[in-house]
């Protein structure tokens, strides 16, 4: 178990200018899954208990909990936040308009079995937040339920101000595309940009920060069991996403007497109380529930070394399971540089049709099964059965290519995979942003069959 110190702590607050925005240099703690300990101020973690009669420093103890309490031991996970005032200081909270942020169970419109694309959806004309410039493209299950996922894409051109935000129906896998983010939590600070994933746990309150200017990107809202790191099986006790990789906040808190709106997202609506100071006021924590970010480049691309193309199971990031032994809630998988090398093999992925339902997103270059049309920032959709696979251009490429061994650079792409359809919201199927003429990639594909 590591614990921050006052030295560490003074490494940590060097400051650097980005866009002129002062941001922290920032220090985290590793190790996916492992059980930390971290304080902002020496003494402000108690030792030998977690709950004692006077919490040190004048602090308020607070347990903050991601699972039951009888969950097991493997499984469990929560945190104890050592705070200037408890969280339960406020009054009520008041709906306030959605937006464009939708959740399931999507009624608006009937789920086609059309294979669907998207170009980026374009930033906000008027100054808009994190929160405000969510946009709903799908999804699947109940919130109610704490089953299956919703597909989002943000859009901000402005900093969160005296407002923070949490989501009590599931936890956020935010996938940046353009501009970096500075989050703010209770747990501490995480700075995420393109190449860079960040989770936020069900119901940690942070705000978002733009130190790069507009910020664009993918979030997936996953209403079941926590994501974690997929099991290796046959491939032994290394590779994919290393669990020394994953970086988690240092205690960084914030003593401010100033009005600060908190939004919350509830059985799938936006509720917002005040309170008269920040929330984000933890100074000292310990525990396995916390805010994490993870570096792409990190993931240790398996594949093959002799013939085939692997299925795409195999570059999983995070896996969000359910009761049925290898069927997830939501997989995180990813598409990065990587060689290929397989003999008398089609390389790009080929030709399928799945049970599964594939959300996928394009983060940098291109994607290596679309010469064209997939482009960063935009998303395509193909649900149960749907076929799909490489467009004529890249196939005609890929069949006459000469099979040397061959570096995929200058490519990111990613896919939210699920066990259940992914319902389009109206807007997504009325935006200009949905590609009409999608399915001719498909068209031209010459008949070669000498029977």
């Amino acid at each position: 178990m590591t614990v921050i110190t006052s030295d560490r702590r003074a490494a940590a607050d060097r400051q650097q200018q980005s866009g002129g925005m002062t941001i922290p240099e920032l220090a985290y703690l590793g190790g996916f899954g492992n059980e930390h300990a971290t304080e902002a101020v020496p003494g402000a973690l108690p030792q030998g208990r977690n709950s004692p009669q006077r919490a040190p420093l004048g602090l308020y103890a607070e347990q903050l909990s991601g699972t039951p309490f009888t969950a097991p031991r493997a499984t469990n996970r929560r945190s104890w936040l050592y705070r200037i005032r408890p969280s339960a200081m406020h009054g009520a909270f008041h709906r306030i308009e959605n937006g464009l942020l939708r959740s399931v169970p999507f009624t608006e419109a009937a789920p086609p079995p059309n294979r669907l694309r998207w170009n980026p959806l374009p930033l906000p004309a008027a100054p808009t937040d994190f929160v405000d410039g969510l946009v709903t493209i799908g999804g699947n299950g109940g919130v109610g339920a704490r089953d299956g996922v919703g597909i989002h894409i943000y859009r901000a051109t402005k900093p969160m101000e005296n407002r923070v935000f949490s989501d009590s129906d599931g936890e956020l896998l935010i996938v940046p595309e353009q501009g970096r983010l500075l989050l703010r939590t209770e747990l501490g600070i995480i700075l995420a940009g393109p190449g860079e994933i960040a989770v936020i746990p069900r119901g940690v309150r942070f705000r978002v920060e733009l130190p790069d200017g507009p910020a664009r990107g993918y979030v997936c809202e996953n209403y079941g069991a926590f994501f974690t790191l997929p099991e290796l099986g046959p491939i032994g006790s290394n590779g994919l996403a290393n669990a020394r990789d994953f970086r988690f906040p240092v205690a960084a808190y914030e003593d401010r007497d100033a009005a600060t709106e908190v939004v919350v997202k509830f059985e799938g609506n936006l509720w917002a109380t005040e309170y008269d100071h920040s929330p984000l006021d933890v100074v000292a924590w310990h525990g396995d529930y916390a805010p994490y970010k993870y570096d792409l480049a990190r993931f240790m691309t398996i594949g093959t070394v002799s013939y085939d193309h692997p299925d795409p199971s195999i570059y999983t990031v995070l896996t969000a399971p359910t009761d049925t032994p290898g069927t997830a809630n939501c997989d995180f998988v990813i598409f990065p540089p990587r060689w290929l090398v397989g003999e008398d093999t089609f390389r790009p992925p080929w030709f399928h049709r799945n049970t599964m339902n594939e959300y996928m997103g394009l983060i940098l270059g291109q994607y290596d099964a679309k010469a064209e049309g997939f482009v960063p920032g935009g998303g395509s959709l193909h649900n149960c059965m749907s076929a799909h696979g490489p467009d004529a251009a890249t196939f005609e490429k890929a069949s006459s290519a000469v099979l040397a061994p061959h570096k995929l650079d200058n490519t990111l792409a990613f896919m939210f995979e699920t066990r259940m359809v992914i319902r389009p919201t109206r807007f997504a199927l009325e935006t200009e942003a949905l590609q009409p003429d999608y399915d001719s990639c498909w068209l031209g594909f010459e008949k070669f069959f000498k029977g």
